[in-house]
């Protein structure tokens, strides 16, 4: 193991210590039993093509480079410890980051469905987080919607030639506050409201929402940020590998980014 990897294996190990400490968690993933049965199936069923092309996905990184293995569960402990945070909320509920923006960034969002869905079933599993017949919603808003959203802003402000970091500050903190438009469609078409219907009800769950929400995705986008400057000076490498660096190019995004 060079200088530089031990670096990096104390950097993540003292992020992990500091988050990894989980208060009773039932932060806002659908909880158990909250969705009629009908909805948790058809919400299963959804997700079924996109965690085939996610499987895939990173069969076919792993094929590429094995090592890709070693930041492609970097980018699943992140979600799992990110997204097991529970934050109070002023209006009684709670909220929490997602951590998807990192993995959508470094490998796309087919693979994070795959991570996703493992974390969701060990929070469901583990700490009473989520629940498994909401685990199809849960998966959906997420592990896909979420870092669907992160990819594709990242591509669209690389392609506008935006400052890398500010870009994946956006991407992160904008897919997190997508995951939380889809889940309170989510639970809208679940509860129409008597007044106003689905949208109506839309409206009030992300009102419930907003408050904490926000300055979280705004956390998140600031701690992705944080991880990918880290990994940029201790593991270009591997992040060349991953098709997140173009090698041969290391003096000079120093320089665009300086």
């Amino acid at each position: 193991m060079t200088k530089k990897q031990k670096k990096l294996l104390i950097f993540i190990s003292a992020f992990a210590a500091v988050f990894a400490v989980v208060p009773e968690v039932n932060a806002m993933h659908i909880m158990e039993g909250y969705l009629p049965i009908g909805f948790c199936i058809a919400w299963g069923i959804v997700c079924i093509p996109f965690l085939t092309g996610g499987f895939f996905s990173i069969q076919k990184k792993l094929k590429e480079n094995r090592k890709n293995i070693t930041i492609l569960a970097m980018s699943g402990a992140f979600i799992f410890v990110i997204s097991s945070l529970k934050i109070p909320s002023v209006t009684g509920s709670c909220s929490h980051m997602t951590g998807t923006g990192l993995g959508a960034i470094l490998f796309g969002p087919g693979a994070v469905s795959i991570l996703g869905i493992i974390v969701l079933v060990f929070q469901a599993v583990l700490l009473a987080h989520g629940g498994l017949t909401s685990l199809g919603a849960n998966t959906f808003s997420m592990a896909i919607a979420g870092p669907v959203l992160s990819w594709g802003v990242y591509g669209l402000c690389r392609k506008c030639k935006v400052n890398r970091r500010v870009s994946v500050f956006l991407a992160a903190a904008l897919g997190d506050l997508f995951t939380y438009c889809v889940t309170s469609f989510q639970l809208a078409l679940a509860y129409p409201s008597e007044q106003g219907g689905i949208l109506a009800s839309a409206g009030k769950f992300l009102g419930v929402f907003a408050p904490t929400q926000l300055p979280l995705a705004l956390i998140e986008g600031f701690l992705t940020t944080v991880i990918i400057i880290t990994l940029e000076n201790y593991a270009r490498p591997e992040l060349e590998s991953v098709g997140y660096l173009e090698k041969g190019k290391a003096g000079r995004e120093k320089v665009q980014e300086g």
